[in-house]
């Protein structure tokens, strides 16, 4: 009988989120990555945090802004700033969802690179507007692939409105 009613309440929360990936809603959240959850040739540990901004065109495809900082505790490599445009698309109507982006990284030591990025992410609502989300992402340098390209999980906060 548990797993009747488990099913039933997963099933619930997966139509519930739907309504919230209509034409017109606004969409802000701030996610956190690093905490040496992702790999890059040049860092040892890393603290990111993003906030994000964004707009739901049309139902399921969202464009979003974003803006960054990356801390690293080499100390051969200084906090990088990021902003970046990019876009979601939910691919089901429970929260799945892909994600294209590209972000001018800057770095105080003269470094600046433009890199484009994918993730595969899940929206779980918590309530009607609010949701976390997991994603796994990865980040190709132009400047040097081999050192600065990245691949990770980020873990972040969401707010349809």
């Amino acid at each position: 009988m548990k797993k009747i009613i488990m099913l039933l309440a997963f099933m619930a929360l997966t139509l519930s989120g739907y309504a919230q990936f209509e034409q017109g809603k606004y969409y802000v959240g701030a996610s956190l990555s690093g905490l040496d959850v992702n790999y890059s040739g040049s860092e040892k540990f890393n603290l990111g945090l993003d906030v994000k901004a964004g707009y739901l065109l049309y139902d399921d495809w969202m464009i979003t802004a974003q803006a960054g900082i990356q801390h690293s505790g080499n100390d051969d490599i200084a906090d990088t700033y990021s902003v970046g445009i990019g876009g979601r698309y939910y691919i089901v109507q429970n929260g799945l969802y892909l994600g294209v982006n590209a972000k001018l990284i800057h770095a105080n030591h003269n470094y600046n690179d433009l890199m484009p990025g994918l993730e595969v992410g899940y929206a779980f609502f918590l309530n009607r507007t609010v949701t976390i989300e997991p994603a796994v992402y990865y980040d190709q340098s132009f400047k040097n692939h081999s050192d600065y390209s990245k691949i990770g999980l980020r873990i972040g906060i969401g707010i349809y409105l």
